[in-house]
């Protein structure tokens, strides 16, 4: 009896003590810390699309974001400030090292930012592909878009435009007319930039008040670190012309080799990529299969209309993939010029010819010299003599070895009736001249 009632009154306490630690556990915070590093591009912005949706799912209080990089696309910039004003999440940006360019509108956009002693923020001229300055529209519209992140966290926005436009004057910070700014961290706190400068992570969470919450990590998983290089503005046109290098090399290669199998996996690398990274569906890779499938319908049915199709939807997708139409058209220009230089190379300078096509193309010819002859080569007649069954003139008909044949003379006429002898045999011209009586 006392037995049973000590087990019930144990079982009881241990459920009492479980409620207890849930609740406990209940009242911690959470905190999540995200790191923002190396170029800024679309496959940032799908990694922290992840990070802040896994912290949003997960009720956390803070999401912390280590900043450490040298900036990047201005659309993929765009996207990730986005996330974090649309995030319910206070969100802070602690500048480790750097945070240049398009690093800098991020840090703008979150609601605080730390910075470490030795760390610079700002930088932020917006440049297109080739490295020159954009439109000024694109200038433009970067402005407003420094300006607007700086003024919804209530900091003075004539900074930020300095960072992207040499045209302010800000001489007592080192950016007099001509220059862009750029804050160190003392100089960021100073201009109301930065609520502090801190230590490490340590002394951060101290002074937020987190350094006994449950503080999670996320990393960029493999596949996310993948996409993130393979659409990097650098690398696309690389993987692009390998692409284009392995087919034209297939095209020299008897049967499917290492060229075909190199250029495949260059365009499957280039749609994983951009799948994975979330620039582009799967629309994009359904139209580059399509095209493909026409363009080899066109070599066993030719019309040209079914080829050109075909390479419109392989082009078509290409663009489809990506978020950038000038850096596809830039990208593809090398990759084709590429291509052409070393189909001229192989065929030119090595003297290669294609393979792919023996087997659609008939390439046999007769010839005479392996037995083929096109009418039947009379030599049996050279030397034989006959007779005039029509005037030549010079052609006409003959009588040699009682068998009716076509002649020619040697340009002379012969009247019918004269006796003649066959001189020369060309295949089936026969030629003739006349013997005096």
């Amino acid at each position: 009896m006392w037995r049973y009632l000590s087990v019930l009154l144990f079982g009881l306490l241990f459920t009492m003590s479980s409620f207890g630690g849930a609740t406990v556990s209940a009242n911690e915070k959470i905190v999540y810390h995200v790191p923002i590093e190396e170029t800024v591009e679309k496959g940032l912005s799908a990694f922290l699309e992840r990070a802040l949706t896994t912290a949003e799912t997960a009720d956390a209080d803070l999401v912390v974001f280590e900043v450490n990089t040298p900036g990047g696309a201005v659309d993929a910039a765009g996207e990730i400030a986005k996330l974090l004003a649309d995030s319910p999440i206070k969100t802070v940006a602690y500048v480790n090292n750097r945070a240049l360019s398009a690093g800098a509108y991020i840090s703008l956009s979150a609601d605080e930012i730390y910075m470490v002693p030795s760390a610079t923020m700002g930088s932020a001229a917006v440049i297109d592909s080739t490295g020159n300055a954009a439109s000024k529209k694109a200038q433009s519209y970067w402005l407003a878009a420094m300006k607007t992140a700086a003024e919804q966290n209530g900091r003075d926005p004539i900074y930020a435009q300095a960072m992207a436009d040499v045209d302010i004057d800000l001489p007592e910070y080192g950016a007099e007319k001509g220059k862009l700014l750029t804050f160190t961290a003392e100089q960021a706190k100073k201009a109301g930039y930065s609520e502090g400068t801190v230590s490490g992570k340590a002394e951060l969470y101290s002074i937020l008040g987190v350094e006994d919450a449950d503080i999670r990590s996320i990393e960029e998983s493999f596949p996310e670190k993948l996409a993130r290089f393979l659409t990097n503005p650098i690398v696309v046109p690389i993987l692009l012309t390998i692409a284009g290098i392995g087919i034209v090399m297939e095209l020299f290669s008897p049967g499917f080799g290492i060229p075909g199998v190199i250029g495949i996996t260059s365009l499957v690398l280039f749609f994983y990529g951009h799948l994975v990274a979330g620039i582009t569906g799967y629309e994009s890779l359904a139209l580059f299969i399509i095209g493909v499938i026409l363009v080899l319908i066109e070599f066993f049915i030719p019309g040209g209309i079914i080829g050109l199709l075909g390479f419109t939807a392989v082009v078509g997708s290409l663009f489809l993939a990506t978020g950038h139409p000038v850096h596809m058209t830039i990208s593809l220009l090398i990759a084709v010029t590429v291509s052409i230089l070393v189909f001229i190379l192989l065929v030119k300078v090595f003297g290669k010819q294609m393979k792919f096509f023996r087997k659609m193309i008939l390439t046999d010819a007769t010839k005479t010299e392996q037995g083929y002859v096109s009418n039947p080569n009379r030599l049996d007649l050279l030397g034989a003599e006959g007779k005039a069954l029509t005037d030549l003139r010079p052609s006409g008909t003959a009588l040699v070895k009682e068998e009716r044949v076509d002649v020619v003379t040697e340009g002379s006429f012969i009247s019918k009736g004269s006796t003649i002898i066959i001189v020369k045999v060309e295949g089936s011209r026969v030629v003739v001249r006349e013997i005096p009586d």
